[in-house]
């Protein structure tokens, strides 16, 4: 994690969290509350040694939360490589709204409806998936339906929809 915004975040935590102290009991000076927040983050400083454990330890969450998933999480430039790198891919799209537009050669189950629900077992459990839709919730439960049947290749755009048009790549409609 970079120490700046590491600084930065303490700072405006204390900031915070002292203007909420202020609002509940007496109000310390400005120059208090100054100096509090100048300790804050003289204790919070980091060696380089910690911010690499610190970083390793947040890696092992990742990894942690994937195996609890069972999809993992990538990146509209993440995604965009794994269409052009993935021939045989098959991009999903659980959204209601895929006439509205989605991203090119993917399929449409509405999970709202039940689509994908009835579209699991006809689908290969071996290929490779990547699932998005407009919302996250729709995508998680997506991606997850199909982990639950057991696939395991299974990925998730995050951002959804709009963080591949935010990134500027194509779009069918």
């Amino acid at each position: 994690m970079n120490k700046r915004f590491l600084i930065l975040f303490l700072v405006i935590a204390v900031t915070i969290a002292l203007s909420l102290f202020s609002i509940v009991s007496c109000s310390p000076s400005s120059t208090a509350v100054t100096q509090m927040a100048k300790e804050t983050v003289e204790e919070k400083e980091m060696t380089e040694e910690e911010m690499i454990e610190d970083e390793s330890i947040a890696e092992e969450t990742m990894a942690e939360e994937e195996e609890m998933t069972g999809y993992m999480d990538v990146t509209p430039e993440e995604a965009k490589k794994l269409i052009d790198e993935s021939p045989d891919l098959i991009i999903i799209d659980v959204s209601p709204k895929y006439d509205e537009g989605h991203i090119p050669g993917a399929i449409n189950y509405y999970i709202g409806d039940g689509s994908l629900d009835k579209a699991i077992p006809t689908l290969d459990p071996e290929a490779e998936y990547l699932v998005y839709c407009h919302v996250d919730s729709a995508s998680i439960g997506g991606a997850q339906a199909l982990i639950d049947a057991g696939f395991e290749n299974v990925y998730r755009l995050a951002g959804n929809y709009a963080a591949w048009v935010d990134a500027g790549y194509p779009v069918e409609k």
